[in-house]
């Protein structure tokens, strides 16, 4: 699913956006590329620290969008290369993978697990 040019991007500092959507609102949050984990199955997991707004709107719909980039990583067009990343979004609070995960980030309360369904390279 993730392409070596993704895996290049999430290996360097950028911001990553999250966005989910309930009740006719969207709400943003955003982490950084290098707190993305990726267990090689198709899915990140992501230190959930506070995002409580994002977990209530993943509990009524858990469709979400995540935008990651680097400046570092030539992309199409030269320096700069990004991906929008569309999956389905649950958060974990106990578990091996919490257990990991709390192991790396020690200031995690939960962590965010996306399935990503689409990925394509917007820079």
């Amino acid at each position: 699913m993730f392409t070596d040019k993704f895996l290049e991007v999430i290996g360097k500092e950028g911001v990553v956006s999250i966005v989910s959507c309930a009740d006719g609102e969207a709400h943003v949050v955003n982490t950084w590329n290098t707190y993305l984990v990726n267990p090689n199955d198709g899915r990140l997991l992501i230190p959930a620290w506070a995002m409580r707004k994002t977990e209530k709107k993943t509990l009524k719909n858990n469709t979400v969008l995540l935008t990651v980039g680097s400046k570092e990583v030539i992309g199409r067009n030269g320096p700069g290369c990004g991906f929008l990343l569309e999956g389905t979004a649950r958060f974990i609070a106990s578990g091996p993978e919490w257990d990991m995960m709390k192991a790396g980030f020690s200031f995690l309360t939960r962590v965010l697990e996306v399935t990503v369904t689409s990925s394509k390279q917007t820079l």
